[in-house]
């Protein structure tokens, strides 16, 4: 998955703000208790880090 179509779903699941700010502080324990912003710019694939994020927050499995 590219990063921009990353961005995409995120803004449109969780609204820009909310999901800029979950990407910058909530860690996730599916990454090792990384951010997702930490996640990504250690090279882990955008893809892992949408499905952490969606598992997190119970996005329902057809959106993922």
């Amino acid at each position: 998955m590219r990063l921009t179509e990353f961005r995409e779903l995120l803004d449109s699941e969780f609204g820009a703000s909310r999901g800029e700010m979950l990407m910058r502080e909530h860690c996730l324990g599916e990454l090792g208790g990384r951010t997702g912003n930490a996640a990504v710019e250690g090279g882990v694939d955008p893809k892992e880090v949408w499905r952490a994020m969606c598992a997190e927050f119970d996005v329902p499995r057809d959106r993922w």
